[in-house]
C-alpha cells in the first residue's frame, strides 16, 4: 500500500473516531430520551458537541477531496517524496484540526484547516505535472 493510502485509511480512521466522539456529546446533550427516538423536532447542539458536530461535518468535506488527490496519484502512479508528504501532512492538520475546534482555537483552527488544504492542492497539481 501507498503512504498516500495508508493516510487515507488512517484519515477514515480518524473520522470514525470523530464520529464517536461527536456521537458522546450529543447524547449528553439532547439525552437517551430524543438521542434514541425519531428526532423530529430538530435540536440545535451548542457548545462542545455542536463544534464536534461541525468538526465532523468539515472532515467529510475534506475527506471528500483528499480522496480524490489519493485516488488520482495513486491511479496515474505519480506517487512520490512529495505526494507522501503531502498526505502524511493532511492527516497530521486534520489530528489537529479537532482538538483545535473543540477548544474554538481561533485563529489556529483555520490556519491549521488551511495547512490540509494546502497539502491535498499540492497533491492534486503534483498528479498534472
Amino acid at each position: 500500500m501507498t503512504p498516500e493510502l495508508t493516510a487515507l485509511a488512517l484519515a477514515g480512521l480518524l473520522q470514525a473516531a470523530q464520529f464517536a466522539l461527536y456521537s458522546v456529546l450529543a447524547n449528553l446533550q439532547v439525552g437517551p430520551k430524543y438521542a434514541m427516538g425519531p428526532r423530529d423536532a430538530p435540536r440545535q447542539l451548542t457548545g462542545a458537541a455542536g463544534r464536534a458536530q461541525r468538526a465532523l461535518n468539515n472532515h467529510f468535506e475534506g475527506l471528500i477531496f483528499f480522496t480524490i488527490a489519493v485516488t488520482v496519484i495513486t491511479l496515474s502512479d505519480k506517487s512520490s517524496g512529495l505526494t507522501n508528504l503531502c498526505a502524511a501532512t493532511y492527516l497530521m492538520a486534520r489530528v489537529a484540526y479537532v482538538p483545535a475546534y473543540l477548544l474554538g482555537l481561533s485563529p489556529w483552527r483555520s490556519l491549521i484547516w488551511f495547512v490540509g488544504f494546502g497539502a491535498t492542492v499540492t497533491m492534486l497539481l503534483h498528479s498534472l505535472v
